[in-house]
């Protein structure tokens, strides 16, 4: 008979991974307490919902969501960050986890991933993780969108400031003259 606060658990891993944009799951086996501590915070501060759950109630909570392609890495310690905002922010954050905290020590690591509805890769997820959050990409489209209005006005005001020169020195002209 299943108990029912297994039941609830799985209940409450449905509604957190229902609207995910990104399921990571990750090995976070070598890091102590403090560090999962540390990594938790960053993921808090991302808006990232990172937890430890058992991988028969994670499968089932990803079976009743149609999502079977993960059940072959649900092997051994397994955490989950879930994103409902960003589909970079888990990568980013335990990758920049990694090489500041960790020293590039190869733990904790990337399992696989499941973003938009593909399976991603550790290698993927690690090339993700090099990627400007979405504002920056945002700001550096639209800079590159505005570069030629920009580049226009300057030229143009550069027009207007010669020809006034110009009316000016001919005043001057005039006035010497006179």
């Amino acid at each position: 008979m299943v108990q029912q606060y297994k039941l609830d658990i799985v209940k409450n891993l449905v509604a957190r991974l229902r609207d995910a944009k990104a399921i990571v799951l990750v090995d976070y086996k070598g890091i102590n307490i403090e560090q999962v501590n540390e990594l938790r915070h960053r993921y808090r501060t991302d808006h990232v919902d990172y937890l430890v759950q058992k991988n028969t109630l994670l499968k089932i909570a990803l079976h009743e969501l149609g999502i079977t392609e993960l059940d072959e890495y649900l092997t051994g310690p397994t955490a989950v960050a879930i994103s409902l905002d960003d589909e970079v922010s888990p990568a980013r954050v335990l990758a920049k986890f990694k090489t500041e905290m960790m020293e590039d020590a190869g733990y904790p690591s990337f399992k696989v991933g499941y973003v938009a509805g593909h399976i991603v890769s550790p290698k993927e997820l690690d090339a993700l993780a090099t990627l400007p959050s979405r504002d920056e990409l945002l700001a550096q489209a639209l800079g590159s969108m505005t570069a030629p209005l920009t580049g226009f006005m300057a030229v143009n005001h550069g027009i207007i400031r010669k020809f006034l020169y110009a009316v000016e020195a001919i005043k001057d002209k005039q006035a010497d003259a006179s």
